[in-house]
Order: C-alpha cells, then sequence, then structure tokens
C-alpha cells in the first residue's frame, strides 16, 4: 500500500513538473500554447506510466546489480572525464580541440569507459570488498539467526526431536533445491537410497505439522546462489546471503562451510556433548551382548548407545556384569569406555543412574 502511495506521488510530480514548464512563456512562444501544453502533460504522464508499468514488473531487484550499475556509471563518468581532458590538452597543441574528430573520441572514450567500469563492477563485485559499501549491504534480520538444513540431518531425523525441545530458536529454513535433492533420492532407483529419501520427506511432513516449530520452504534468486555447482557450494551460498546457520550431519560439509565463515551446528557434535560422563574408577552396571577384539573382552551399550569395552568380560555375555571404569576415548565416532570386571570383595557403591 505504501509502495503503491509512492507511485502515485511520484506520477503527481512528473506531471505537476512537465506543466510548470509548458507554462512558462518561452516555450509558449515556440510551441505555442495549445501543442505545447498537450505535449508536456501526455508525453511525461505516458513516460511515468511506462516507469511505474516497469518497476511493478521487476519485483525482485537485486541491491548489489541496482548499486554496482550506479557507482559504475559514476566511476566511469567520472574516468571519462578525465581522460576527455587529456585529450582536449593533446588536441589544443595541434589546434583542433573543437574538430568533430575529437569531440567524437571524447565521446567514445566516456562511453567505453562507463561500459568497461559497469562491467568489472558487476563481474567483481562478489570476488572482494570495495570501500563503497553497495558490496556490504546485507539483510538484517531480527532475532535468531535462521538454521538452514542440510539432505542428511532432514534423513537423519533426530532435527524433529531436537527443535521440539527449543533449545534452538530461529526459523528452519529448508532452501528449494534441497528438498528437490531429497525429492530425487526418493524417486531413486536404489531400494536403500529411496527408502532414505521417504523417510527424508516423512521427516519434513512431521516438521511442518508440529506446533512448536517454525519450518519455511525458501527459495533464491540469488546470482551466487544459482552458480554454484551443486547443493553443498549453493547451502553455503544461501547461508552467507540470509547471514544464517547449516545444520548438517555430513563433516566434508561442516569443514566447507567453516572455511567460508558460515557458522554450521552439527547434530552428531550435540549427541556426543550430551552423553553420559564416566570417569576413571566409577562402577557401573553393563549387560556384555558380544565378544570383543581381545580374547578375554566383552562388548556391551549404555542406553545413549557409548560403547564399553570390558576387559574379562568375554564369560559373562548375556548377562549383565558390575565393571569398573578404567578409561575413556574420544573418536570422531563417539566416546568409547573401556573397564574391567569389578572382583566382588573391592565393589564400591553404584553410580545414581544406571547404565
Amino acid at each position: 500500500m505504501v509502495l503503491w502511495f509512492v507511485r502515485a506521488v511520484f506520477l503527481v510530480v512528473v506531471v505537476a513538473l512537465a506543466f510548470l514548464v509548458a507554462t512558462k512563456d518561452e516555450v509558449i512562444k515556440v510551441l505555442g500554447y495549445g501543442r505545447n501544453l498537450t505535449f508536456f502533460l501526455v508525453a511525461p504522464l505516458i513516460i511515468g506510466l511506462l516507469v511505474i508499468a516497469g518497476d511493478y514488473l521487476w519485483r525482485r531487484k537485486n541491491l548489489k546489480a541496482l548499486s554496482g550499475l550506479f557507482f559504475g556509471l559514476l566511476a566511469g563518468l567520472a574516468i571519462g572525464y578525465v581522460l576527455g581532458l587529456v585529450v582536449t590538452v593533446v588536441a589544443s597543441v595541434f589546434k583542433a580541440e573543437d574538430s568533430p574528430v575529437t569531440q567524437l573520441i571524447r565521446v567514445l572514450i566516456g562511453a567505453i569507459t562507463v561500459f568497461v567500469c559497469i562491467s568489472f563492477i558487476l563481474q567483481t563485485k562478489d570476488d572482494f570488498r570495495f570501500i563503497i559499501p553497495y558490496v556490504e549491504f546485507t539483510r538484517q534480520a531480527k532475532g535468531p539467526k535462521p538454521v538452514l538444513l542440510d539432505t542428511s540431518v532432514i534423513i537423519d531425523g533426530r532435527i524433529v526431536d531436537v527443535a521440539e525441545t527449543r533449545f534452538l530458536e530461529g526459523q528452519f529454513t529448508v532452501p528449494r533445491f534441497v528438498l528437490t535433492e531429497l525429492q530425487a533420492v526418493a524417486d531413486s532407483a536404489d531400494r536403500l537410497r529411496r527408502n532414505r529419501g521417504r523417510r527424508g520427506l516423512d521427516v519434513l511432513s512431521r516438521l511442518q505439522k508440529s506446533q512448536k516449530i517454525d519450518l519455511a520452504i525458501a527459495e533464491s534468486s540469488s546470482p551466487a546462489v544459482e552458480a554454484a555447482p551443486n547443493v553443498d557450494h549453493k547451502l553455503i551460498a544461501m547461508a552467507r546471503e540470509l547471514g544464517g546457520r547449516i545444520m548438517t550431519n555430513d563433516y566434508n560439509l561442516s569443514k566447507v562451510a567453516q572455511l567460508r565463515g558460515v557458522e554450521v551446528l552439527n547434530i552428531n557434535d550435540l549427541a556426543n556433548a550430551l552423553k553420559s560422563v564416566v570417569l576413571p574408577g566409577e562402577p557401573m552396571i553393563v549387560r556384555i551382548i558380544k565378544a570383543g577384539e581381545e580374547a578375554t573382552q566383552g562388548v556391551g551399550y549404555l542406553d545413549d548407545g557409548t560403547m564399553v569395552v570390558v576387559d574379562g568380560g568375554r564369560p559373562l555375555i548375556g548377562a549383565e556384569a558390575r565393571i569398573l571404569v578404567t578409561s575413556t576415548l574420544q573418536t570422531s565416532a563417539g566416546r568409547m569406555v573401556f573397564g574391567k570386571v569389578e572382583e566382588a570383595e573391592h565393589r564400591a557403591p553404584l553410580r545414581e543412574t544406571k547404565a
């Protein structure tokens, strides 16, 4: 509504200025009153309507492109003016500063410098920063940064439970190209990939239906996003454009995004951080379910999936064993706990949370 008001004011101002010019005595003497009034009112009115129509049809305006065009024009005119003065000085030596050839050279230099400057700025605006602030224009979102969901974290499914706890604030955003990739996986001829894709679509459906989650499917017409060679690079480019964060389980994507200055949220890192903490010398009870690599070792798991390697636990496969923790090891796959079967005469009180 405000924009249409601005357009109406623009049209009124254009017609009013044209009317003021049309009613000047010197203009009336040259063109006459009737023809003069018609020309100076109808022509600006038509031009103003065309400008408004163009503004209405061109809805997705790229601020960087427009500002690059503006500053390129200014730089080109300034350089062309300076070079034109040089041409005039050189031509004055040969007493030809007013010749048609000199004027043509000045016009051509001006046109060439304007074109080169505009072309240069438009092609390099994303490669480095100018002192001119047009490259610095970014969308300033109020509140928490948006979280862009990767295909891997959608298929994983844990994002639903994490989001419903409301520990993460902000809008969860699924770019259109991620949804397209997910649909392609769901239509795959490979059964495993097809099941993974369908699971991801089910997870998205749960996210959309949840009253606790703000989910949006986002489009992007940014040249930087469209020019990216694959989904991972598109996701990074869109996160930089929106000033958002990427949530993913993909190790390679995490590293590349961090190198590009994009904040990454990794579900696996969150899961590892929330696993129960055990200390060397602490007793616990764990069910031994299989044999370990060593001759006497047994292997069990805590409720959170942490692997427990028990020295002397092989004879107790299928039973619960009281063990004493000897050490822990944090790996890229998660945390591992090492322990040994505790002797009855050295038993200490158990921890409150049973493993």
